[in-house]
């Protein structure tokens, strides 16, 4: 079973629901927790534990200078101008390239080809006794947070139940974390934004053919619009964590409510049994 934890925007909560949703289940069974939030992880600062670490590289193209005929075939191909083609030389721009391989397939002469080279890397911890942590952390000024989120998702690979935390937003990220799912839950908050950006979320989800419920954070007992939204479209309102002094001061302490207050063990493993597709 896998599950991704998403989120139309930043700020929801998305992270703290994924790690609690963790912590829970797994005091009675095997979890593996992904981290594809590549560019921000932050799930480690839940689970402090040592990590074994492992590069994520990706194929750029190199330029064999004595086959090159500067045809320019390479130069008109890329259309993120990660080659330049000079009169008397090809520039490359690994930084720009987005691996597609299209360089190498389209010289003429076979003067292009590819090398690995280090984007980011993928740790790896485990700080339960059936929880393990996977973190994707994307190299800063790279933009190929996919490859990193597939190497990710791969080291999970066999595991019984998978959670992935995702990044917010409804860009290349998210979706790469949301493929393969089967099931998302969509963390929102009572606001306007939330809402505007729930919708977007939703699309993605129904596009994906990926069933979704919701999770309401942050409440303050005024949710008609949200609740209304969800029951228009079908979508389960799975959890609803209220708006609290006691609550936030356990998460800014960087401490789990489900580990720390009562009754939110029992809720967020009753939150996972709520999920779409997942049998009681």
């Amino acid at each position: 079973m896998k599950i991704a934890i998403a989120s139309g925007k930043g700020g929801t909560g998305k992270s703290t629901v994924a790690a609690n949703l963790a912590w829970a289940l797994a005091r009675s069974r095997d979890v593996a927790l992904v981290d594809c939030d590549v560019e921000e992880p932050n799930l480690h600062l839940f689970f402090p534990a040592p990590a074994t670490e492992m590069p994520v590289t990706t194929p750029v193209p190199e330029i064999d200078a004595e086959r090159c005929t500067l045809c320019g075939e390479c130069g008109k191909f890329c259309r993120f101008g990660a080659l330049a083609v000079l009169k008397d030389s090809v520039l490359t721009f690994p930084h720009l390239c987005h691996s597609c391989g299209g360089c190498t397939l389209v010289c003429p002469q076979g003067a292009v080809r590819e090398v690995p080279r280090t984007i980011g890397r993928v740790t790896c911890s485990r700080p339960l006794p059936r929880l393990v942590l996977i973190s994707g952390i994307l190299n800063e000024g790279e933009v190929q947070a996919p490859a990193v989120i597939r190497a990710a998702k791969t080291l999970a690979e066999g595991h019984p139940l998978t959670l992935y935390d995702a990044s917010p937003g409804i860009a290349c990220p998210v979706i790469e974390t949301l493929e393969g799912s089967d099931a998302c839950i969509l963390v929102t908050e009572s606001t306007p934004f939330g809402l505007h950006d729930l919708r977007l979320a939703v699309e993605v989800a129904e596009t994906l053919g990926i069933s979704a419920g919701v999770v309401i954070n942050r409440s303050d007992g005024q949710d008609e619009a949200t609740v209304a939204f969800c029951r228009e479209h079908g979508l389960p309102v799975l959890m609803t964590i209220p708006f609290s002094r006691e609550i936030a001061a356990v998460q800014n302490r960087g401490g789990l409510i489900a580990a720390l207050l009562p009754g939110w063990e029992e809720r967020f493993a009753g939150l996972f049994e709520a999920v779409p597709g997942v049998s009681p």
